[in-house]
């Protein structure tokens, strides 16, 4: 039989964890997480990582395995997921992937991109005009060179937008056309199924889950990381905004307020990155799993 890497892919918050246990608990197998801010086991209640009693209940892989203070990349990611794909399957004929960084599932899918070398002081000049003239200098900068990348990258990650600027500064080519390269070859089909509903029921899971963060602690583990806020694993939403609550610049309910804008921004900028896919069968997130894993069936 054809080995099979079922991709669970969507907007935060829309259930792809819930549907990604079902469907490894189906098909008696593993579960690997493409979602890049789970990997640090010091982030999780602003992570929505998955609980022990979700963890317990299909084995999980790449769930808080690093530390903030390690370095980790895209790259190390898809080595890692590679070489335990190649033993899972076999042991296994299907796999579930589950997440919502659209780079790090695109990885496994279809290998990264090559990418020419860049002379190290374009980014020492970048970094230091991100300390000296802020995040919102480098968003306009990335606009004019990259309008295709702006419209997909996380604008409040400045380790993105710095990388996309380095590449689109020293090649003379905007980054996105980097991304464009022939896909790898892979020893594995991948069919890719995607959560998804109308954009106000998004947003409404949104609000209600940052509401259940902070209930659940939130700010505590924030204030608990907070010295290490300048490390790049910490540079997302929900960690930046209340730092900036800790450092008095916002007050505590306008720092929850913009994790919920914030987040919103990335649902929607995660939706125009997965839709790009034609091959993913989309479901909205109420379907049953019988009506979802009979079209999986099919298609394997």
């Amino acid at each position: 039989m054809e080995k099979i890497l079922i991709s669970v892919v969507g907007p935060t918050a829309i259930g792809k964890t819930r549907l990604a246990i079902a469907l490894a608990q189906y098909f008696e197998t593993e579960i690997i997480s493409a979602d890049s801010r789970q990997f640090f086991k010091e982030m999780s209640i602003g992570t929505a990582a998955p609980t022990a009693q979700e963890l317990s209940q299909a084995p999980h892989h790449f769930i808080h395995h690093k530390s903030i203070f390690e370095e980790y990349s895209v790259g190390d990611f898809e080595k890692e997921v590679i070489t335990l794909l190649n033993r899972l399957f076999k042991e296994k004929d299907i796999v579930v992937m589950v997440g919502g960084s659209g780079l790090y599932v695109d990885a496994v899918t279809k290998g990264l991109d090559n990418f020419p070398q860049i002379p190290p002081l374009i980014r020492e000049e970048l970094n230091k005009k991100l300390e000296e003239e802020g995040l919102e200098t480098l968003q306009k900068e990335l606009k004019v060179k990259d309008p295709e990348y702006y419209e997909k990258v996380d604008l409040n990650n400045p380790h993105r937008l710095i990388r996309a600027l380095e590449v689109s500064l020293g090649s003379g080519q905007p980054y996105s056309s980097f991304l464009k390269n022939k896909d790898k070859e892979r020893p594995f089909k991948t069919l890719t199924v995607g959560l998804t509903a109308e954009r106000e029921e998004i947003y409404n899971r949104i609000n209600h889950r940052v509401d259940v963060m902070i209930t659940e602690g939130l700010i505590k583990e924030a204030k608990q990381l907070f010295e290490n806020k300048d490390l790049n694993a910490l540079q997302t939403v929900g960690y930046k905004e209340l730092f900036n609550y800790f450092e008095g610049i916002w007050n505590k309910d306008f720092a929850i307020s913009e994790i919920k804008k914030n987040t919103r921004r990335f649902a929607k900028r995660q939706l125009t990155w997965f839709k790009r896919n034609e091959k993913t069968l989309w479901f909205n997130y109420r379907t049953p799993l019988s009506t979802i894993i009979e079209a999986i069936k099919k298609d394997i």
